[in-house]
């Protein structure tokens, strides 16, 4: 590593006072989509959602948007911030990558060997958890060629390789750069309760090994939403940005999350293992919701009726109103969100 000084580092405080932590407590979900199979209630997703106004006030909620709960890889785009505030320089696709849930293709670990490299760092010196990669295709193709786990294809290596980056440039230790009480994963704390607005309630350890700070859904779609509308040339704005510009590097080819992104202008979203998913859109109206046994069939259609709910044109949301359910290779029934997420009517004048 080189004595040049570190970028300049200009922070948007939102949080003057801080809100109590949320309760640690069981949510009290609500249903939120229904299984209908010929006509009939076959099943029914419980979870909840929250939409919030430009304005940050809560328009709609449905269950539990305020007990204490683990947003998983959706706290990405704020833990990125947090990596930018803290100095780190990356933009563009690096950034997008340090942020990402990846599914493993060339170009992504290709980007994560990119940030080492520009840290001056190496591949042995992360401490995710080696693994294949997330999609499917990609790994069953490692399969075949007798490749084994490893941490750069593990989806979370783009963030580690940030997080390695931002310890270097700051001359953090390396060896416990994911200990909570390390550093940078005090200054990533700082940064989520300054962008929820509230105190922090656990912490526990997500599935790549990084500390994982338990907030409310509430608090997890405030923060989504003041990122998305902060003003360009902040920390906050240069992540959002390369987010949304580059979404496949975020996700994957091929993904929900990127899709959504591509298909609503100037959304930010993101998604998180255990049916998480939030969503927010340049005036800051956002969107988060969590299913309560985490089935990714029933995340995607309430996202996306959510986000209608919150004025975004339904048309533009068709492709996510979720995969028939089949019987005997022929459409029978569908994932149908409840009644309280459809779009409210337009009336004259409005």
């Amino acid at each position: 590593m080189t004595d040049a000084p570190l970028p300049e580092k200009q922070a948007v405080m939102f949080s003057s006072s801080l809100a109590d932590a949320p309760l640690v407590r069981e949510p009290v979900h609500a249903p939120v989509a229904h299984l209908v199979r010929g006509g009939i209630v076959e099943g029914i997703h419980y979870g909840s959602v929250v939409v919030l106004g430009a304005d940050g006030e809560v328009q709609l909620q449905i269950g539990d948007i305020e007990a204490a709960f683990y947003p998983r890889s959706a706290l990405k785009p704020v833990q990125a911030v947090a990596m930018v505030r803290a100095g780190l320089p990356l933009d563009g696709e690096l950034l997008s990558l340090t942020a990402a849930s990846h599914s493993g293709e060339d170009r992504h670990l290709a980007g994560a060997r990119r940030i080492l490299d520009l840290a001056g760092l190496a591949e042995e010196q992360l401490r995710n958890v080696p693994d294949m990669p997330f999609d499917p295709v990609v790994r069953d193709a490692w399969v075949r060629e007798g490749r084994l786990p490893s941490r750069l294809a593990q989806n979370c290596s783009g963030k580690h390789a940030a997080m390695l980056y931002t310890c270097a440039l700051n001359g953090w230790p390396l060896e416990d750069y994911l200990d909570p009480g390390h550093p940078l994963q005090q200054a990533i704390a700082e940064i989520v309760e300054d962008l929820t607005g509230q105190r922090i309630a656990r912490v526990t350890v997500d599935g790549c090994g990084a500390p994982l700070f338990s907030i409310s859904l509430h608090g997890l779609a405030r923060a989504t939403g003041r990122i998305a509308a902060v003003a360009t040339g902040t920390p906050e704005a240069r992540a959002r940005d390369a987010v949304r510009e580059h979404a496949e590097m975020a996700s994957g080819s091929g993904r929900d999350v990127a899709a959504l992104m591509r298909a609503v202008p100037g959304l930010l979203s993101k998604d998180g293992f255990e049916g998480v998913q939030v969503a927010a859109l340049p005036d800051g109206r956002a969107v988060a919701v969590k299913i309560a046994d985490g089935a990714n069939r029933a995340r995607v259609p309430v996202a996306a009726a959510a986000l209608a709910r919150a004025g975004v044109d339904p048309d533009l949301l068709t492709e996510f109103a979720g995969e028939p359910l089949l019987g005997g290779g022929e459409p029978v029934g569908s994932v149908r969100v409840v009644r309280a997420l459809d779009p409210l009517p337009v009336t004259a004048g409005r």
